[in-house]
């Protein structure tokens, strides 16, 4: 089996061996499979940057076949491509950043290098929502015209797709139906403002047609590049959920109406998955993804709303977010809801971790990693490769870069601002070699 250190000489330097090693490597059967980069492929306009002497490309998430060696080295700053040294595991997946095509991490080339070296996944943070994707003057014409058909614009998300199929990078698709970031219009008569909310038919007609519609465009277009979809997003919620609900289903959110909820009823989320079965490509996983999942009784509402998807066949995994800070939660209270979770026989992925911190000094970026720390541990001591209960698929860290651009006060990533590692990112990689 062959070994490998890969010395710290910069981005560059990780790169040049990155392009000449070939890795070989197993995983359990539902680790990703990137496709092979297509290095003529055009790319979109960029950050201007000094530009690498070598094209990255992503690494194949291995499957069923010999993993390398990493040779532990007492070299204490050794940079080690995160995306091999879990491969047995897991796939590990990085946030692309950015609420506009003009602030998005897409335009920064050491953003998209880096990414590739230590990631096999991606999600889009902000740009594949339906706040970005519906097309409000076309819809109102379609509604002019005496059609219900929703008018989408795929202009956010087909750039990064677009380099996801050039490289090789598998993308989490993230969301379909949230309550948040959709416009209000979307649920009104004749897609105004101020127009009443439509009936449940109509709604459940605009919902089928948002869905298919983009699961089309994404799969014609950019076969195979997303490999699942969060289908919901948020829709547990017991603190403001309809008491005759099962699962709690959410009905408002901080005040405001959940759209969905007051359009079409708790039947909005098994809708949501009956047609996003009926439209996703038959390999094409879908999930369910909520924060504060290890809280009780969310956790309770999450597992019933899961095993009554799950017994219909609509469902394949729980998206469990990580928003979590150095104290809080207790890693007790996390294994408690993932080995809950795993008894549905459901793909568990951490779908945005994001470890914060109160004050940027070296004491409480050493609090931050032994979190990370803690949390990879726990995740690969719970996986079924380590004999654990849960079939955990994914991790994504939800960025990559603190303070990326100007106004981000962002410090939960695991990189800085100069593209450096934290002690976060060493921390994740000793726990990764050790297991």
């Amino acid at each position: 089996m062959r070994k490998y250190i890969l010395r710290t000489h910069g981005i560059l330097g990780i790169l040049a061996i990155t392009m000449i090693t070939t890795f070989v490597g197993c995983g359990k059967a539902h680790a990703l499979q990137p496709e092979a980069a297509t290095p003529d492929a055009a790319s979109v306009t960029t950050t201007p940057t000094a530009p690498p002497a070598l094209t990255p490309t992503a690494t194949a998430v291995p499957t069923k076949t010999p993993t390398p060696t990493v040779a532990p080295t007492e070299a204490p700053n050794e940079i080690l491509p995160l995306k091999d040294l879990c491969s047995e595991y897991f796939s590990l997946g990085v946030g692309m950043n950015g609420s506009s095509l003009g602030n998005q991490t897409l335009n920064i080339d050491k953003y998209k290098e880096l990414s590739l070296i230590h990631f096999n996944s991606c999600t889009m943070t902000n740009l594949m929502k339906s706040s970005y994707i519906l097309d409000k003057a076309g819809s109102q014409k379609n509604a002019k015209a005496g059609s219900e058909e929703p008018a989408l614009s795929y202009a956010t998300i087909d750039p990064t797709l677009k380099w996801c199929a050039e490289t090789g990078m598998k993308m989490r698709g993230h969301t379909l139906v949230w309550h948040t970031q959709a416009p209000d219009w979307f649920f009104r008569e004749g897609y105004t403002d101020n127009g009443a909310y439509v009936n449940k038919e109509t709604m459940l007609f605009r919902m089928e047609s948002y869905i298919k519609q983009l699961l089309t465009h994404v799969q014609a277009e950019f076969p195979g590049v997303i490999y699942c979809w969060d289908v919901v997003n948020e829709a547990v919620e017991p603190s403001a959920c309809d008491p005759d609900s099962f699962f709690m289903c959410r009905t408002e959110n901080a005040g405001t109406p959940n759209p969905w909820y007051v359009t079409i009823g708790q039947d909005y989320v098994e809708m949501a998955f009956t047609y996003a079965r009926k439209y996703a490509d038959p390999d094409v996983k879908l999930f369910y993804n909520d924060y504060n999942t290890f809280q009780s009784p969310k956790t309770a509402g999450i597992y019933d709303l899961c095993k009554y998807l799950n017994d219909k066949g609509l469902i394949d995994g729980i998206g469990m977010q990580g928003y979590w800070g150095i104290k809080y939660p207790d890693t007790i209270l996390l294994k408690a809801a993932i080995k809950k979770f795993a008894e549905l026989g459901l793909e568990i992925q951490i779908t945005e971790l994001s470890v914060s911190i109160d004050t940027e000094n070296e004491a409480e970026f050493k609090k931050q990693a032994q979190k990370y720390a803690d949390v990879f541990k726990m995740l690969l001591d719970l996986d079924t490769q380590s004999g654990g209960p849960a079939n955990i698929t994914n991790v994504t860290l939800f960025g990559l870069v603190d303070h990326y651009r100007t106004g981000d006060t962002t410090n939960s990533r695991i990189f800085d601002k100069d593209y450096e590692p934290k002690p976060a990112y060493y921390s994740i990689r000793d726990v990764l070699i050790k297991k």
